[in-house]
């Protein structure tokens, strides 16, 4: 079973260089994520084992936080000393209803927004991308590249997460 989130250290301090990798990674999360979901069934989608999420709604989780993350990176654009915390109850998640929306509605939104951030992020200049904000959990500084990172981790460990309950068929 994946590491919880939240049980995760991350090696930070990456300069502006490692974006394009980062970004790499983040513009290939909607595919990944419409691969792991193609051979599930709608009973697989739904299913939440021990009563943790289900596929589609780790996948709703992604959407789900689009937001959080553009708001961030425009929270380091604007200088402030610490970014904006997070839902840590992800109370938007188990609330969205996802298991109630067809999983292809879910996919494309998130892939809509994904290709939103991707192309604010493609669009900075040299000097956004010096900036730095603390992270409000983590308690430590992160510029652009190291909260992309961080996001890249976090879809990785959502799309993990789905691919555990796929085996688990």
């Amino acid at each position: 079973m994946a590491e919880r989130w939240f049980d995760r250290r991350f090696e930070l301090g990456l300069d502006s260089g490692a974006l394009p990798r980062v970004l790499s990674r983040l513009r290939s999360t909607p595919d990944q994520l419409e691969a792991a979901l193609a051979d599930l069934t709608a009973e697989q989608l739904i299913v939440k084992p021990h009563g943790d999420w289900s596929a589609q709604e780790n996948a709703g989780h992604l959407l789900d936080l689009e937001p959080l993350w553009y708001g961030r990176l425009e929270d380091l654009l604007a200088g402030v000393e610490e970014l904006g915390a997070a839902d840590l109850t992800n109370l938007k998640t188990h609330t969205a209803g996802h298991n109630d929306q067809p999983i292809n509605t879910v996919a494309a939104e998130f892939r809509r927004e994904r290709e939103r951030l991707v192309d604010r992020l493609e669009a900075l200049s040299p000097n956004e991308l010096e900036a730095k904000a603390l992270h409000p959990r983590l308690k430590q500084p992160m510029s652009v590249a190291d909260l992309f990172f961080f996001v890249a981790e976090h879809d990785d460990h959502h799309l993990d997460r789905i691919a555990e309950l796929a085996d688990r068929g």
